[in-house]
């Protein structure tokens, strides 16, 4: 879809500023020609975004506030700095159901441009204070830009450690349980050196070729059996336990 034109057909825009601006927004920043002054802003970016949708205010030298957006006149840079709060609110939202460390990526994909466009959008304001001196609406939009750069950080701050600690926590969980199938295999191999000396003695003397014994007959060949395999048994488990 095709993005619409940066600066507005209908607009006056002193030719200075014309030349300044690309068909792209560009960086955030501030502008003065004369009476005339230019706030070029971002839109909220989207954690898949390449590039950035720019948005324009600016302030005739009637006094007179227009957006390019068509939002009307003073309360546009009211609402473009309401999208951003809008938008931290959501993320904040997620980062409070967020459980396993998965949970949090989307969270920090999404909060890591915009952390970078309040803070940039902070100092273009802190810029405009400085030379609209005779418009305090200015400053109260600097300190609304302040109040969602602290929030969009700490945010940002708190869901990267909440993943981390996420993180320590589900590998302590693998080592658990690892410990445990190294402990449920240590059991099994255990019982398989003391059974096992069973099973051979069990598969040689339990053939046809014992028929014809004179003992055949006698419990003697069965006990000396028992007595041989826990023998065996008991000397194979102390050969698999021993130290390494």
């Amino acid at each position: 879809m095709a993005q619409p034109p940066l600066i507005p057909s209908n607009w006056q825009l002193p030719d200075e500023f014309r030349q300044r601006l690309g068909t792209t927004a560009g960086r955030q920043r501030f502008m003065q020609s004369g009476q005339d002054y230019l706030i070029v802003s971002h839109h909220v970016p989207e954690h898949d975004e390449v590039g950035r949708r720019g948005i324009l205010f600016w302030r005739d030298s009637n006094n007179e506030w227009r957006c390019s957006n068509g939002d009307p006149g003073k309360g546009a840079l009211a609402k473009h700095l309401g999208v951003y709060s809008k938008k931290l609110d959501e993320y904040d939202a997620m980062e409070g159901e967020a459980i396993r460390a998965d949970d949090y990526l989307p969270v920090l994909e999404g909060l890591a441009p915009i952390v970078r466009s309040v803070r940039n959008l902070l100092e273009t304001l802190e810029e405009a204070r400085k030379a609209i001196t005779d418009d305090r609406s200015i400053i109260d939009h600097r300190d609304k830009a302040y109040e969602l750069s602290r929030q969009a950080e700490l945010l940002y701050e708190d869901a990267k450690n909440s993943m981390d600690v996420a993180v320590v926590r589900r590998a302590d969980e693998q080592a658990i349980a690892s410990r445990q199938m190294s402990v449920a295999a240590h059991r099994l191999n255990m019982l398989a050196a003391l059974f096992f000396p069973f099973a051979t003695l069990g598969a040689i003397f339990g053939t046809t070729l014992t028929d014809n014994w004179p003992w055949r007959d006698s419990s003697l060949p069965f006990m000396m059996f028992l007595i041989a395999g826990l023998v065996i048994g008991a000397f194979l488990t102390k050969f698999i336990a021993r130290p390494a």
